[in-house]
């Protein structure tokens, strides 16, 4: 069973040092910026760590009412902080092991860098709830850590990040992208597609149908 570090200051902080010099973040995350659109009402950001990829979201969709979600008590109170001025952005508790709670419907759902933490049947159950959530024609973008096909290629990703394999974290969960992407068109989602990818990261999305007229 794989250790969730997460609940440990220790863990959270050594992450959030890390994070803005993650290789190619950047990109990934311009892609996923140019697939939102701007007038998108309301924005539910799963695992949302220090609150980073809805700040940058709400730059350019002030507008956006914001709902971050995390269980982390290190990272809730990094993305208190963040918003702390902005009345638009609503902060819950909670942990993605249990079912999403009832919060409403979205018109764009996203994650970074979050839901690897889960074993693949919470990933799979969460991706519906997900596609419940979404109103028609709303989009899903995840930013996430996927497996590599290969030892190698893993040794590769650890080693351009300066991470001995040995220090390798435990609560990684990584499952590979065409598995993740087949589970999002059986769920219901169209324009399914990895968007961007480099080495371990990569830009899942799909967008729920608009329902025929009757």
């Amino acid at each position: 069973m794989a250790t969730n570090r997460w609940t440990s200051a220790d863990h959270a902080l050594q992450y959030l040092r890390r994070a803005d010099s993650l290789p190619h973040r950047t990109e990934g995350e311009s892609v996923l910026l140019d697939h939102v659109p701007q007038d998108v009402r309301r924005i539910l950001d799963i695992g949302t760590g220090d609150g980073r990829l809805l700040a940058l979201l709400k730059c350019d969709r002030p507008q956006a009412q914001g709902m971050a979600l995390d269980f982390s008590p290190t990272m809730l109170e990094a993305v208190r902080s963040r918003f702390a001025d902005d009345a638009t952005v609503e902060i819950v508790t909670h942990n993605l092991e249990e079912p999403l709670p009832d919060l409403g419907t979205f018109d764009a759902i996203v994650s970074s860098f979050a839901i690897h933490h889960l074993g693949d049947a919470r990933k799979r159950s969460l991706y519906g709830e997900i596609f419940d959530r979404l109103e028609p024609g709303g989009i899903f973008c995840n930013l996430e850590h996927v497996s590599s096909p290969t030892p190698r290629l893993h040794e590769q990703f650890l080693r351009s990040l300066s991470i001995d394999p040995k220090d390798d974290d435990p609560s990684n969960q990584l499952l590979d992208v065409e598995t993740q992407l087949t589970w999002l068109r059986e769920i219901g989602f169209d324009d399914v597609d990895c968007y961007w990818k480099w080495l371990e990261m990569a830009l899942l999305m799909g967008v729920k149908p608009i329902s025929s007229a009757p």
